[in-house]
């Protein structure tokens, strides 16, 4: 026992506690209020920046005068979210109302268990406010989500007929595109609402007493909670069998069988169990209708487990078996009927269905007539290549470090009368290089690129470098390329053009810095930005882009404005974030001004019976790489690169989705073709067409069974890359894990061409790309064929594809460049030059076909080692047939590759030297000039001047070029190779003259 002291003294001996004062309400409020603001102040905080964007954006949108679509896509978004919050709360709100009250005056006899009391004695006076508050809240969750489907609305209300029924439910082609969809998410949105309600409301009945967990068997639930839940069952039941009959349609999307589309198992398998589950779905609908009038819930257990064993076993045991057993033993006839219809979809989806084929009834060799014909074609043989271009611009056209040429872009220019290809790029700014890295400096001073950079593709300068038809800055015109002549040269908006720029500032802007430091100044008169005079709007762009200087900088007055969204395909995207977009945006010069043209594309994965494509045949970055199974160049972006002015072209009237999408934006499609000046320099895209050559190597073949055995299927050429001898690999990764799956040699690319096609009266730019045989290990690299698409105006879009007709096998892409290593004069001279400071970068390798021939062009330019090397053009190669030279210009190499010819394309003229064909390169002379002895001697003979002596200057000569090289002079390197090939041709004559005398 605790000792007497230790023991707590009576009650009555205990100190008394100080009553607590209960506390006013007004200081309650006051508190409440308190917080409340302290709150609102802490989300308006983090919140300002996102409003500020999104009254940014608003005032950009206005700028350009799409304001209607701001809103069109705004309210669709606000539309749907509170559609469906709106119908969930009242869902929820009246199934919670409904459970109170069954509580109220049907609760079953006994106490009630533990946390149900609780609940209902702590709910007590707050019941109606906490079922609002449950069901906002949840409405809020469920329903907001559904403003990401404004696409899919606008689409079902805004549907357009194809004209063209699906084989299989003979359902027009434009339900599965812009109605069904929207379908399905109703469906999958209705039953998810309803599984939510189902479930709060038998947590409500139970939280209000009417469920008794722990009372006995029988009583648990009482009749009124066992209708109520029944039905929402019910409910449940019936759209699933109305999911059902969507399903079916969504078989022709399949990708089970050979080939995409409604094959043989999902005919004759899976849609007669699709069929089943509908009708088993609506008897459980009625089975637990039935079940509010019994006892007990024997039918609903019964309806959930017919359910589950059809599903399970007849759902995906049924159709498996078919395939396995059924299908795979005979796929070819039992799919026969499935191919064809696939054939047929895919065909017009991809745009496939009108391709004109033709013959191409091939010769292994060029005459004299052929060149006379074709002078057109082999003038506009395209020497430049972009991809080498690029540097060759960036050292002799940059002028300053802070100017970037992004991307060299091949087209064509009327230059002295003649259409001619040519090599072009904009000058850009790179904000990153300037000259000092302040805010006044990045945005205010330096806000613009300048002009752009031209030069015909098919001839260089006496260095080997592009001959400029525009160049300099300022900008410098040659004379007869008056089409590129610029009145507009500040570029405002381009490619990859990151962050805003400020106009109408109190100091003036740096229009441009010559290569002498000069510097000249301009204002922006172009009506492209924002007004950022007044307060709000200064500090609105402050929160925008985190900067304190545009609320505070005096350089901004009232008359100032702001650039922003500068990068095309960013601009492009915000306007119409609903087209795809090409990766390639490109100049183009008219009426003095430049204007990037980029290709948009109207997409669909839904179109029924088409295969979806190779997600691999696009480039990098474009959206042509997303899954698809439908696609249309329907429409042409073309922004202004000094004001900044946007106009969308529909230039494909015939696509029912871009029809849908003028009906929801009628302000964004601008009425009319587009200008006959802009339309001349419109081009296929490169994305579009990769994935239509993609498709065609299999999708040529119209009949089922060779469609099966593939056994006349084509593939993309392999790519020669950019060295000589080697082919180009590329390594497949999986779209999900990243994963290396393979490693396989990469295609060539397509390729924009000058030149007339056999049977045509005229030139014609095209895009071109060839094709071999389909092998799966790549080792068929015979030449069978090519497609070009027309970029000309009055045949724009017309696809050919000529399939070659040959007695003999004709080498491929990659197999010409690998033979082209084994020619004894191409492969020492490459060695050569491969050496002592410089490199020898290979041009990209041209097909070209000429009459019934097929000419091979590949330029070499010869770089300096280092971050600063300049490629100059300095040989070409060419092949005809077996054929194949090497010489210091193109006309040198066509003369030796043909034999007996002298060639001169600037005056279009074209004789015989009287020469028989040369067999190898070294059996004709590099240049007819060359006949003549160097320094002037008479001509040689046995006598005089033996072989061997001139075999033994020849190499010295050699030597003094090996020489020269490593001293990096290019000039006495060819002074030196000039002489020694020289002496080589005259000890040849010397050797046939004795052999003939």
């Amino acid at each position: 026992m605790r000792p007497p002291e230790d023991m707590p003294p009576p009650a009555s001996e205990q100190p008394q506690q100080p009553r607590r004062v209960p506390r006013r309400r007004n200081i309650n409020r006051f508190r409440l209020i308190i917080g409340i603001v302290i709150g609102a102040g802490l989300i308006l905080l983090l919140s300002i920046r996102g409003l500020a964007g999104f009254y940014t954006d608003y005032l950009w949108f206005d700028s350009l005068g799409f304001a209607s679509v701001w809103w069109k896509v705004l309210w669709a978004k606000i539309g749907l979210g509170l559609l469906f919050t709106a119908i969930f709360f009242v869902l929820l709100w009246v199934n919670l109302f409904i459970a109170e009250r069954i509580a109220a005056k049907s609760a079953p006899p006994g106490p009630p268990e533990d946390i149900a009391a609780r609940w209902r004695q702590m709910s007590r006076r707050r019941r109606g406010l906490i079922r609002i508050a449950v069901a906002l809240i949840l409405a809020f969750m469920v329903g907001s989500g559904v403003s990401g489907q404004w696409q899919a609305w606008l689409f079902f209300i805004n549907s357009t007929e194809f004209g063209l029924a699906d084989p299989q439910f003979g359902r027009d082609v434009g339900f599965y595109i812009f109605r069904l969809p929207f379908f399905n998410f109703l469906i999958g949105w209705a039953f998810a609402a309803v599984l939510v309600t189902f479930i709060f409301t038998t947590i409500w009945h139970y939280l209000n007493g009417a469920i008794r967990v722990q009372a006995p068997a029988g009583s648990r639930v009482i009749p009124q909670v066992k209708a109520h839940l029944s039905l929402l069952l019910g409910l449940l039941a019936l759209i699933k069998a109305i999911g059902y009959y969507f399903d079916r349609f969504e078989l022709t999307l399949s990708t089970r069988g050979f080939v995409d589309g409604a094959t043989y198992t999902d005919v004759n398998a899976q849609l007669p169990v699709l069929q089943l589950l509908m009708i088993i779905s609506i008897f459980s609908f009625l089975l637990l209708i039935v079940n509010i009038w019994r006892r007990g819930f024997t039918y609903p257990v019964i309806a959930v487990a017919l359910w589950v064993v059809v599903a399970g076993l007849a759902g995906a045991a049924y159709p498996a078996i078919v395939q396995r057993f059924q299908v795979e033993p005979s796929e070819s006839t039992r799919e026969a009927p499935y191919i064809e219809r696939n054939i047929e979809m895919t065909r017009i989806a991809l745009g496939l269905d009108d391709v004109t084929p033709r013959e191409f009834n091939f010769t292994p060799e060029l005459t004299a007539t052929d060149i006379e014909k074709n002078f057109e074609t082999v003038r506009n043989v395209r020497l430049l290549d972009p991809a080498v271009m690029q540097d060759t611009f960036q050292q002799t056209q940059g002028i300053k470090s802070f100017y970037d040429f992004r991307d060299i872009d091949v087209d064509r220019y009327e230059i002295d009368g003649k259409v001619t290809q040519i090599v072009l790029a904009a000058r850009e700014l790179r904000p990153t290089e300037l000259p000092t890295d302040t805010w006044e400096t990045e945005h205010v001073a330096y806000t613009h690129g300048y002009g752009v950079a031209a030069a015909p593709a098919n001839t260089v300068d006496t260095n080997g470098r592009p001959a400029y038809a525009l160049g300099d800055i300022p900008n410098v015109i040659s004379p007869g390329a008056e089409a590129l002549e610029l009145d507009e040269p500040g570029l405002y908006v381009g490619e990859d053009l990151p962050g805003y720029a400020i106009v109408g500032a109190q100091r003036a802007e740096v229009d441009f810095q010559d290569d002498d430091d000069r510097t000249k100044t301009t204002r922006y008169d172009g009506s492209d930005g924002v007004g950022i005079g007044g307060f709000l709007r200064r500090l609105a762009f402050a929160m925008r882009f985190a900067e304190p200087n545009l609320l505070v900088s005096g350089e901004i007055t009232g008359d100032s404005r702001i650039l922003y969204n500068r990068d095309i395909s960013d601009r492009v995207r915000l306007l119409a974030p609903f087209l795809s977009y090409d990766n390639d945006p490109y100049p183009v010069v008219i009426d003095g001004k430049v204007k990037w043209v980029l290709d948009a594309y109207t997409t669909t994965s839904q179109f029924p019976y088409a295969q979806r494509t190779n997600s691999r045949a696009a480039t990098p970055g474009s959206d042509l790489r997303q899954p698809l199974n439908y696609v249309r160049n329907s429409v042409k972006a073309v922004v202004d690169a000094h004001d900044g002015t946007v106009t969308f072209y529909v230039v494909d009237d015939d696509d029912p989705i871009v029809q849908s999408y003028i009906k929801q934006f009628p302000a964004l499609f601008t009425d009319g073709p587009p200008p006959a000046e802009l339309r001349e320099h419109f081009r296929y895209p490169e994305d579009l067409f990769r994935v239509q050559t993609d498709a065609w190597g299999r999708y040529r073949l119209d009949k089922p069974s060779e469609f099966y055995d593939a056994a006349g299927a084509w593939a993309v050429a392999q790519d020669p890359g950019d060295s000589i001898g080697q082919t180009t690999v590329e390594t497949v990764r999986d779209e999900t894990t990243g994963q290396v799956i393979a490693t396989v040699e990469a295609r060539i690319s397509p390729q924009y061409l000058l030149f007339r096609l056999p049977g045509d009266d005229s030139a014609s730019f095209v895009i071109f790309r060839p094709f071999v045989p389909f092998s799966e290990d790549d080792s068929r690299k015979n030449l069978e064929g090519f497609m070009v698409v027309h970029n000309d105006p009055d045949r724009y879009g017309q696809i050919e594809v000529f399939e070659i007709r040959s007695d003999q096998p004709i080498d491929g892409p990659a197999l010409f460049n690998s033979n082209i290593q084994t020619e004894e004069e191409i492969s020492e001279r490459l060695t050569l030059l491969n050496q002592n400071g410089s490199v020898v970068r290979p041009g990209n390798l041209l097909l070209i076909p000429v009459e019934n021939s097929l000419l091979y062009v590949r330029p070499l330019f010869i770089a300096a080692t280092g971050p600063t090397a300049v490629p100059e053009l300095q040989l070409v190669i060419a092949g005809i047939g077996s054929n194949v030279a090497i010489s210091e210009t193109f006309e040198g190499a066509l003369e030796k590759a043909i034999g007996g010819v002298d060639i001169d394309i600037i005056n279009e003229t074209v004789s015989l030297t009287g020469a028989a064909p040369a067999v190898t390169p070294d059996d004709a002379p590099d240049e007819p000039a060359a006949a003549a002895p160097a320094d002037d001697e008479p001509e040689p003979t046995l006598d005089t001047d033996t072989v061997s002596n001139l075999l033994e200057r020849a190499a010295t000569a050699f030597n003094r070029a090996d020489a020269a090289l490593r001293e990096g002079d290019l000039a006495a390197y060819q002074t030196a190779v000039d002489e020694a090939e020289s002496l080589i041709a005259r000890a040849a004559r010397i050797l046939e003259q004795a052999a003939t005398g």
